[in-house]
């Protein structure tokens, strides 16, 4: 399966693994450090409209550990957190991931790789899941409206450091 999401591919590489892409129009040292930084991510990891992430706590080396916490305009929370298993900086970003009131079952791994072509950087953050039932879940969910969101957000705070740059 193949999905084009506004400007995000979505695909399922495997029975347990959802993959979506996207090309940003910035370098991938300043890509990877606006996932990595916790003033940046908690600007642009917000998921659909309404929501802003007043908890974003990272501690960025292999076993140390991240937490989220996104907060609606109409007060609803949610949380999550995770390990790093891997980071080979600019390039890779493994870490679990678990929510606090799950809505799937057991824990994912992520991968996140910034790949650099002619100063744009490709992102593909590909997540396993415990089973396929699981994956096929998280697809019906409409959890890429979020992604999609947030990464439109994340474009637009790249255009912002990009432009202050230049001047």
């Amino acid at each position: 399966m193949i999905r084009n999401v506004g400007k995000m591919t979505i695909e399922t590489p495997s029975d347990r693994e959802i993959s979506m892409t996207r090309v940003f129009n910035a370098p991938r040292q300043m890509v990877f450090e606006a996932f990595t930084k916790p003033e940046l991510v908690s600007r642009w990891l917000t998921g659909p409209e309404g929501w802003t992430m007043p908890i974003c706590e990272i501690d960025l080396h292999v076993g140390g550990k991240y937490r989220y916490g996104w907060r609606h305009a109409d007060g609803k929370t949610m949380g999550s957190h995770g390990i790093y298993k891997e980071i080979l900086p600019p390039e890779r970003v493994v870490a679990t991931e678990s929510f606090d009131d799950p809505w799937y079952p057991g824990e994912s791994v992520g991968t996140t790789t910034f790949v650099e072509e002619g100063g744009r950087t490709k992102v593909t953050l590909t997540v396993q899941y415990e089973s396929k039932e699981t994956r096929d879940g998280v697809l019906k969910s409409g959890m890429e409206r979020g992604v999609s969101y947030s990464f439109d957000q994340l474009e637009k705070i790249l255009e912002d450091q990009s432009q202050a740059k230049a001047s």
